[in-house]
């Protein structure tokens, strides 16, 4: 896994970012900060941020403005992102969200324990999932390199119909007399 992916917590509150960082310090992870959506995007693009914690309204870009733009580009479209907002629940905020593929939308004040609990899963599945995706492009690599080398091609068995393997239950039922001693 990328031992140095980080968390990226965006808030255009000096206040907020320290709680939250506070609120997070214990999980040991990496933490950066932006305090603007467009410094939030410039940092996403650069690379090695494994979870997004985003304010929702910020002047400027706004944290459903950075969303947006993060799932058309293939390199941000699948990093984790975590909604904060202070203004309550909203219907319309809250299908606009999941309509973009965020994970969780978090209400203001936060608090610390589920957001670790959530925070740990979110990042550590992120993390998981790219080590899974590197581990699949190097086994690719060494079965691509193995066919130029010996000019095999991998043989892949043919797969039978199941059901020409495996009779059904009521098949065996009625072979076995099952139905006519009711023991159905």
């Amino acid at each position: 896994m990328p031992s140095d992916a980080r968390i990226l917590i965006v808030d255009d509150h000096e206040d907020t970012l320290y709680a939250l960082e506070s609120a997070l310090a214990p999980l040991g992870y990496r933490l950066a900060r932006a305090t603007s959506g467009d410094e939030a995007l410039k940092q996403v693009l650069r690379g090695q941020v494994g979870l997004l914690l985003l304010d929702v309204r910020m002047p400027g870009v706004s944290g459903l403005d950075v969303v947006h733009y993060m799932r058309r580009v293939e390199q941000t479209q699948h990093i984790p992102v975590v909604l904060l907002t202070g203004f309550g629940p909203d219907s319309e905020l809250t299908s606009t969200a999941f309509g973009l593929g965020v994970a969780d939308l978090v209400m203001k004040p936060i608090d610390p324990w589920a957001l670790r609990t959530k925070v740990r899963y979110l990042f550590d599945a992120h993390q998981r999932h790219l080590a899974l995706e590197e581990e699949v492009r190097e086994l690719r690599a060494l079965v691509k390199d193995h066919t130029e080398s010996t000019g095999e091609h991998p043989v892949r068995p043919a797969l039978r119909r199941p059901g020409a393997l495996v009779p059904t239950q009521r098949a065996q039922r009625a072979r076995t007399g099952e139905f006519e001693q009711g023991r159905t």
